[in-house]
């Protein structure tokens, strides 16, 4: 599908300042998408939006529906009489510029679970309808979810223990005992749905905020999920497991610029021909799910529906692999058939073969172009502005490369001599050098990271594949925002045709 010419900003939710230690989905991201709206910005891009997972990424979520119940806003359940004026006073150090997952959450589920209490003692007839009304709506994954967190908390997952290693008549889902625990468990069901419930509404009326304001919120998708998530110990039959319900075979990219062992993420890989034999069902539901919350939708790995990376439960590294063929065509047929035509990004990184941009073209989702991997000397390079085509999304960098910045800091000398001369600069602002080249580019989209409207260094990034930890933390502080930054992007949108 065909995307109008425009620019927009990328920056995850809990990258957004306030006082409670994580950004959330309360005044401060209103006051994000009002910022966006006077930056001429028509477009905010986040991460996926599901809970996050080892190493805080939010690509290994216990869910692949499922909100971060850490993003609901706490003053906002203070507001419905759930919650105290001293719960939502301010977190000691909670406004600092990266986040302490550890006490955040810590703090955060403390009142988040008294507000569920609150709300199962008091709620009035219209809130506990909305609230009967969601659960019934989600239900064909909500009541797995919930019941698969509450089982986690009881069995261990804070220590590490996967649901493979829960009891067998749980592990094996077997009705009587699934039927008794969820008995057992109903408080924490009923929290787990609660915060849910919380996520959606919030991010429901944020994105309505987003609409009035000219705004649209792009999404992402995890081609994968995690091991440990209630998709797969829900739906074990769809995943290449063994026997005891480990991976068999794990999923990750071969070594690339990012790494010289290459990337072993660790997600058990799909069994495409059950997939297949209910035309796609479960993908069908997923992609669904997500344009319910999001209005374009990115895919995350795009080249593993080609093909995918296939290592070894065994093996360490991802050194030693094997390219498996993926359900190419038949997968976006199937979900094409059900949804119609889509505003999927395809994030076309990494060994790009032609079957890869064959199925992109296809299917008429727009591809991706990254600046910072463009200057290696090469000027047929497919991330050079003058190769880039209009069906394409043009970023300076993702949430997995360096800032502009850091990337200029770091650069080789062969690099910077060909930017230099490109670019026609000396190099003294190579993150607005880089924003101004984007917004010219013939790509009908355009993203920025906000760490590159800022000129921040490269400590400021989001992530570094490959990394298990350490990652995600980076936080927005509004003294970091000069009027000029919002005046600036204006312009260069006007200038260059993004403005609608």
């Amino acid at each position: 599908m065909r995307l109008p010419r425009a620019c927009g900003v990328l920056l995850h939710p809990t990258s957004l300042p306030g006082p409670h230690g994580a950004g959330d989905l309360g005044a401060e991201a209103r006051h994000f998408v009002d910022w966006l709206a006077s930056a001429g910005q028509r477009l905010w891009q986040v991460l996926p939006l599901g809970g996050i997972g080892p190493g805080n990424s939010p690509y290994m979520s216990p869910s692949a529906f499922a909100g971060n119940e850490w993003l609901v806003d706490l003053v906002e359940l203070a507001q419905q009489g759930w919650l105290d004026a001293d719960d939502v006073a301010p977190l000691p150090g909670g406004d600092a510029d990266r986040v302490d997952y550890a006490a955040a959450i810590a703090w955060r589920r403390q009142r988040l679970e008294k507000a569920a209490a609150a709300f199962a003692a008091r709620a009035k007839g219209q809130q506990r309808s909305a609230f009967e009304q969601f659960c019934a709506a989600q239900a064909d994954w909500l009541d797995d979810y919930a019941l698969f967190m509450a089982l986690g908390e009881v069995h261990g997952a804070d220590r590490g223990v996967d649901w493979c290693d829960w009891p067998a008549p749980l592990a094996g889902r077997e009705p009587a005992a699934l039927a008794a625990a969820a008995a057992e468990l109903a408080p924490r069901l009923a929290f787990w749905r609660f915060a849910q419930w919380c996520f959606d509404r919030q991010w429901t009326a944020l994105r309505a905020h987003a609409h009035q304001r000219g705004v649209q919120i792009v999404g992402d998708a995890p081609i994968f999920v995690a091991h440990h998530s209630a998709d797969v110990w829900s739906h074990p039959e769809l995943f290449d497991l063994d026997a005891r319900g480990r991976p068999r075979v794990v999923a990750g990219v071969p070594p690339d610029f990012f790494s010289a062992v290459g990337q072993r993420w660790g997600n058990p890989l799909y069994r495409w021909d059950a997939h297949a034999k209910d035309d796609y069902a479960w993908w069908v539901r997923r992609i669904r799910h997500g344009f319910e919350r999001v209005d374009l939708l990115r895919i995350d790995h795009f080249r593993g529906f080609a093909a995918h990376w296939e290592i070894a439960a065994e093996e360490s590294t991802a050194v030693k692999g094997r390219w498996v063929p993926g359900p190419g065509e038949r997968l976006f047929k199937a979900v094409t058939k059900a949804l119609g035509p889509m505003p999927i990004i395809a994030e076309d990184l990494g060994v790009i073969t032609p079957d890869v941009d064959a199925l992109r073209r296809k299917f008429a989702f727009p591809g991706m172009r990254i600046l910072q991997f463009a200057f290696a000397g090469n000027p047929q390079d497919r991330y050079l502005p003058h190769n880039h085509e209009p069906d394409t999304v043009v970023y300076t960098g993702t949430h997995d490369n360096n800032t502009t910045a850091g990337w200029w800091a770091e650069a080789g000398d062969t690099e910077r001599h060909f930017a230099r001369g490109y670019l026609a600069t000396d190099g003294h602002d190579m993150p607005w050098t880089m924003i101004r080249a984007a917004c010219m580019s013939v790509a009908d989209t355009c993203i920025v990271p906000m760490q590159d409207v800022l000129g921040l260094p490269g400590d400021c990034r989001m992530n570094l594949p490959g990394q298990g930890s350490g990652w995600w933390r980076w936080r927005l502080q509004w003294s970091q925002v000069h009027p000029w930054h919002a005046q600036r992007l204006a312009e260069l949108c006007r200038l260059y045709g993004r403005t609608g």
